[in-house]
């Protein structure tokens, strides 16, 4: 592979992440930005990195730089983005890819008119057993798919004393565990299965409408091991909760329920789909292990092993069967495969990473959801 040059922009709980899968798959890192100079250098010294930038601009400036990571609060995914496609560099994206589906579409176009190569980190496909279940799918071996259901709970934002920037609509959107949370969901089960979702009907509860915010800023997921200073009274105006229905677009039904308040569900993201011929169920807290159901015989229980797997998937599978792979594993997969295109240098060529096309389809998937709620009724999906 092409040797490549990655930029981290975000030295939060994901910088990390990014910077622990490039390292693994040989991509060098040339530095990071943070929110300010000292958090910067103070990241870029921790991760032994070799530069501490000092702005966007430094870093589309930069030569060596062929593409970048973009691991900040929301708001700031389009215009970064933007930025950086026409300063002519790469971007792999946090997700969401924007703040809305009009400006997700508008970096589609200016991807496709810069000729520079789009991806949003929908990481949660890579485990390989997904990469199973999907290849299971499409085989016809599950025969014709009648029901997606299943759940992404989480209790970080439990207590009111909980905070995040993502409480923040000017920071992270309208929309909160639809957003956050409930994207990973759909995108996996329309991946999965291959379908589209064509309606959708939704119901939001913010159960704590009012929280503390602290006085100093808050890393994610640190409120659930510190314990938060002098705060203020603040009115929550996105959803703590949300529960889906689907119809998708070969006539099959789904439904989710969505939590951010579910006290000792840490990470609880499961789907099950439901065919004609079989059932699959998998747990993101149990990734090693994917279940199959049967009516005319034995249930079953497969575990990850890449000799056992399907030919075209065992790739994502790195260790031996008996050698457990987790969430860091699913951004090194993800990565390689991304930056194994840029090598290659076909940009016509199909992509198995997850695209601004892809990020977009999510937003248009959100403000459906979203008119749904407020609407109380079953909303079309305008593609």
């Amino acid at each position: 592979m092409k040797k490549m040059h990655a930029a981290i922009v975000g030295a939060g709980f994901m910088g990390g992440a990014h910077v622990e899968s490039l390292r693994r798959i040989g991509v060098e890192i040339t530095g990071i930005l943070g929110i300010d100079d000292q958090e910067s250098q103070s990241q870029a010294d921790r991760l032994g990195l070799p530069k501490a930038y000092r702005s966007f601009e430094e870093v589309c400036a930069d030569p060596q730089v062929d593409s970048i990571h973009l691991c900040t609060p929301n708001y700031l995914h389009h215009s970064e983005a933007r930025q950086a496609m026409e300063c002519g560099k790469h971007v792999l994206c946090e997700k969401p890819l924007a703040m809305n589906a009009a400006e997700g579409a508008g970096l589609v176009d200016l991807a496709i008119e810069t000729g520079k190569v789009g991806a949003v980190n929908y990481n949660l496909r890579f485990y390989p057993l997904c990469q199973e279940a999907r290849a299971r799918v499409k085989s016809g071996e599950m025969g014709h798919v009648r029901i997606l259901q299943g759940a992404y709970c989480q209790d970080w934002l439990f207590l009111t004393s909980d905070w995040n920037w993502r409480l923040e609509p000017e920071l992270g959107g309208d929309l909160r565990v639809v957003a956050d949370i409930g994207t990973h969901w759909m995108d996996m089960v329309t991946w999965v299965s291959g379908l589209k979702i064509k309606k959708v009907m939704a119901d939001f509860a913010t159960f704590l409408p009012v929280r503390q915010r602290p006085l100093a800023q808050v890393e994610t997921f640190a409120s659930k091991v510190t314990k938060a200073g002098a705060s203020e009274d603040v009115e929550i105006h996105t959803e703590d909760y949300a529960a889906v229905l689907f119809q998708f677009d070969n006539g099959a039904r789904g439904s989710v329920i969505l939590s951010q308040v579910s006290a000792g569900r840490k990470n609880h993201f499961w789907w099950e789909l439901n065919g004609s011929q079989g059932s699959l169920k998998w747990e993101q807290e149990n990734p090693n292990e994917l279940w199959l159901g049967y009516r005319d015989r034995e249930n079953g229980l497969v575990l990850k092993d890449p000799s056992l797997m399907h030919t075209s998937v065992r790739r994502y599978a790195g260790y031996p069967g008996g050698h457990a792979e987790g969430y860091p594993d699913t951004h090194t997969n993800l990565f390689r495969e991304f930056y194994a295109y840029l090598s290659a240098g076909d940009f016509s060529a199909e992509r198995l990473f997850p695209t601004f096309e892809d990020g977009w389809r999510e937003l248009v998937l959100c403000e459906a959801i979203q008119r749904s709620a407020a609407e109380m009724r079953w909303v079309e999906i305008q593609y």
